[in-house]
């Protein structure tokens, strides 16, 4: 059957369910087996989410499926509960592949195949990617496994070295398919599909469905069913959104500030990775706030001590991930803040609907670097609600506010009258014996009772945000371009976003520009060793856990590569950068200015950007964009810490 014949032949039925609507089934009514049951019971869970009730019953059923829901709705469960519960546990070949943009979330989806079959004797997972030893794959792929979960290129390679046998698999699940086409996998992915034995199942997951996502569906699924979860994309008119355009660099400092001036009852603070949980929360323990994380490393007591704690005002702050605060309900949470900007609108909804619930009202602050100004507009697109801009409280603002705090905290000692006579009696003698006048003794004791923490802030150099900078006729003329280019620039990055359709960049002739708040780093790999812009955007987004959005320019010469990174670098980041090894590199990463930069036209220029399914090239980060193809670079050395 041709091609075409297929996409004919092809129909596609479509469910639509809204995520907010009630889901009727529990687990124990979908048809799965004992083992799993008790393992998802262990978990904590009873009802599945709107994703996995419409699609274990059809991939139990052996139909070929497209499930289109965004990350953190429970689609890795949607698809690997019931592919357990027809697992042939006697059968070593691979029986399940899956195919996933990045090696974070290959181990994440191997780790929840892992968790849902602890119940399952015999059971064997392996994620295979780029970075780690082929003899730590060849080995396990020999002792025999049931479910394969790899990025497309180390399975390619497998595929290709004969040293992962398909011929027994029974399906295919695509998971993040439109991450996998921003990406560049898109090539890497048909040629899989068109490798695999005639009678199989197919699951493809993508959070939106691009045209080239349809025509993968009409090509390689038989009569699929659509399944659609639409969220409920608005904000309750009780929560007032703001958002405050920030540095990196002074981030920490200013979220307390942001504490400091907002009278809140309980907050939320949304991260990007457990890691980052826990490193916030210990830092604002350090400066005085009683802050916890909340992440999907948590154990279920724990965490529900935890919202326990909350409720009862023992703790005021979490710090959590968008997984691990979901269907989290505490009254007493007045505000969210989005210390790191949600990669998707729904994320955003769902993370400020944790406050002004049930018509009381909420506040929600949103973070966003510069880079994420394109994040902030869809977030009002999608809402159809302008965000205001958040004025950072000034200096004198805050001190005014901590002296009429101190003053409270003395009237409130005075009205109690608890204790005070003995201390009464004590000054009065110490202002007979030194004949110091009481104000100055009470003015030493407050001191006394202040401590080590300076009562006032100091005043701080002004830090201007980006648009409030001096017009480009006041700044040096070689960051700038000119008006009618910077105009055609605007405009061509928006319909760029808008456009479903993704094209290529043209390469630059001329030596490239440093742009504000970046710098410039010489890599030890170029054109001589084989390397691609993809290889040393993906290994860097990868490796040292940098979202591939905050990536600049990379310039391929003959036997070195030049790439721009945000400022200020934390040194052991930068160690890191330098250890890393594509095609067979060490990177050597060494900074350098703007004036090193070679003039001449470099024999590759990209600038993460939106490749189409001819294009190879990598994208960038957004809606449109990602990270570029580096599962495959040669010889890396695997991460030292998981960034997911």
């Amino acid at each position: 059957m041709t091609t075409k014949e297929q996409e004919e032949k092809t129909t596609i039925e479509k469910v639509e369910v809204k995520l907010d609507e009630p889901v009727q089934v529990k687990f124990s009514d979908l048809n799965l087996i004992a083992p799993l049951i008790k393992s998802v019971e262990a978990l904590g869970y009873e009802t599945p989410s709107p994703i996995q009730a419409q699609t274990i019953p059809l991939l139990l059923d052996g139909k070929d499926v497209i499930g289109q829901a965004q990350t953190g709705t429970g689609k890795t469960g949607a698809f690997a509960l019931p592919l357990l519960s027809n697992i042939d546990l006697s059968q070593k070949n691979p029986q399940v592949l899956v195919l996933a943009p990045t090696r974070e979330l290959a181990i994440q989806v191997a780790e929840a195949f892992q968790t849902y079959a602890r119940h399952l004797k015999g059971f064997n997972v392996l994620p295979i990617y780029g970075g780690q030893s082929y003899e730590i794959q060849l080995r396990q792929l020999k002792r025999g496994v049931h479910v394969v979960v790899g990025t497309p290129g180390r399975v390619m390679d497998h595929m290709r070295r004969k040293t992962l046998n398909l011929s027994n698999l029974k399906t295919l699940v695509l998971d993040e398919a439109d991450e996998m086409l921003r990406m560049g996998f898109i090539d890497d992915v048909k040629w899989v599909l068109e490798q695999l034995p005639k009678q199989r199942q197919i699951a493809l997951f993508s959070a939106t469905m691009p045209q080239v996502i349809r025509k993968i569906a009409q090509q390689h699924l038989t009569n699929p069913i659509h399944v659609s979860i639409q969220m409920k994309e608005t904000t309750a008119e009780t929560i007032r959104q703001r958002y405050w355009m920030v540095s990196g660099r002074n981030k920490v400092d200013a979220l307390t500030r942001v504490l400091e001036a907002e009278a809140f009852d309980a907050v939320i603070i949304f991260v990007r990775t457990k890691t980052a949980t826990e490193e916030l929360a210990e830092k604002l323990s350090a400066r005085g706030y009683s802050a916890t994380a909340l992440n999907g490393d948590i154990a279920q007591k724990t965490r529900e001590n935890t919202v326990n704690r909350l409720k009862q005002g023992k703790i005021d702050i979490l710090v959590a991930t968008d997984v691990a605060a979901r269907g989290l309900d505490v009254q007493r949470i007045s505000h969210v803040i989005n210390y790191d900007i949600p990669q998707d609108t729904e994320s955003y909804v769902h993370r400020i609907g944790r406050t002004g619930r049930a018509g009381r009202e909420g506040d929600a602050i949103l973070f966003v670097a510069p880079r994420e100004k394109r994040l902030l507009y869809a977030i009002e697109k999608a809402t159809k609600k302008s965000i205001e801009k958040f004025e950072m409280p000034t200096t004198e603002s805050i001190n005014d506010k901590r002296i009429e705090e101190f003053k409270d905290r003395i009237t409130e000692t005075l009205e109690s009258g608890e204790g005070l006579t003995l201390y009464t009696e004590i000054v009065e003698q110490y202002r007979k014996e030194h004949d110091v006048p009481a104000n100055e003794i009470a003015a030493a004791l407050a001191k006394l009772a202040q401590g080590d923490k300076a009562l006032l802030l100091k005043d701080e150099p002004q830090r201007r945000d980006r648009s409030e900078r001096p017009q480009r006729a006041e700044r040096n003329p070689r960051f700038d371009a000119p008006e009618d280019k910077r105009r055609s620039s605007r405009e061509a990055s928006r319909n760029q976003y808008e456009d479903e359709d993704i094209k290529p960049r043209r390469e630059s002739t001329r030596g490239p520009k440093l742009e504000q708040g970046m710098e410039r780093f010489r890599l030890d790999v170029g054109e001589v060793h084989g390397v691609k812009p993809g290889n040393i955007v993906g290994a860097i987004a990868n490796e040292i856990g940098l979202e591939s959005e905050f990536i600049g320019r990379v310039q391929i010469l003959d036997d070195y590569s030049i790439v721009d990174l945000p400022d200020g670098m934390p040194k052991a980041i930068f160690n890191e950068l330098k250890n890393i090894q594509v095609c067979g590199q060490r990177l050597n990463a060494s900074l350098l200015d703007s004036a090193a930069t070679p003039q001449r036209a470099p024999h590759k220029q990209f600038k993460p950007g939106r490749g189409s399914d001819g294009d190879r090239r990598p994208s960038r980060g957004g809606k449109h964009g990602g990270r570029g193809r580096s599962d495959n670079a040669g010889g890396r050395k695997p991460p030292r810490r998981n960034k997911k």
